[in-house]
């Protein structure tokens, strides 16, 4: 369940984040409501993770590895950003790094 609800943290600060930039410094009212509301659903649902004895250091490497990640690719296809050999280096060293905090073994 500790799983299921960390993703569930990470999509919606996925979202967040994304709108974040369509927002366009919170001048377009729409978007900066779903700014708001998904950065508080993904900490609440971040608490309830930590509530179910994760290991805070394994679920914000998680929350914050995988989210780093889709945000950078989310800009890249969707938002016209850059994609460069250095900044996908990046994001499998994320990855890496979060299987790796994994491995050592967090709940």
């Amino acid at each position: 369940m500790a799983w299921l609800l960390l993703f569930g943290a990470i999509a919606t600060e996925v979202v967040a984040t994304s709108a974040l930039k369509l927002s366009n410094g919170f001048s377009h009212l729409g978007w900066s409501v779903v700014v708001a509301v998904g950065y508080v659903a993904s900490f609440v649902l971040l608490a309830q993770v930590l509530k179910l004895h994760m290991d805070v250091g394994t679920a914000y490497a998680v929350w914050s590895g995988v989210g780093t990640a889709a945000i950078a690719l989310i800009g890249a296809l969707f938002l016209g950003e850059s994609l460069t050999l250095v900044k996908v280096a990046g994001i499998l060293l994320i990855v890496g790094g979060v299987v790796v905090l994994n491995l050592a073994g967090g709940h």
